[in-house]
């Protein structure tokens, strides 16, 4: 798989979003990593010290009172699983393609987090 986006850059586009959603009343799991270079089955990892070659990046997003969530997870190669749960009505996976950098991933991430939970992206 190509390397077309350094998955630690984006690592710290989301830790620099973490408090802003936070104080915007949502949860955030723990940046979970994948290894390419792992055997089968391959963990997700919580310590980007135990992956080598990191294909995946993942994070979770709740929220409590409305039971929305956002899980998106990010491949080296330029695209993401971006699944939601807005509402009863509300659910399903959103177009994630064709990601060229940390700074494309945060505006698209900002666009899905306003999308999910009706707040600023950013939420700074």
């Amino acid at each position: 798989m190509d390397n077309v986006v350094d998955l630690d850059e984006v690592a710290a586009v989301v830790a620099g979003r973490t408090a802003g959603w936070r104080s915007a009343g949502l949860e955030v799991g723990q940046v979970t990593w994948r290894d390419a270079e792992a055997s089968w089955p391959q963990f997700l990892e919580t310590d980007r010290a135990r992956v080598q070659d990191p294909d995946s990046l993942g994070v979770v997003i709740i929220s409590g009172p409305g039971d929305a969530e956002l899980s998106a997870v990010l491949f080296r190669g330029g695209w993401a699983d971006v699944d939601f749960i807005a509402g009863l009505d509300d659910a399903g996976s959103l177009p994630a393609s064709g990601i060229a950098s940390a700074a494309d991933f945060a505006a698209r991430m900002d666009g899905w987090v306003a999308r999910v939970f009706q707040v600023c992206g950013g939420a700074r």
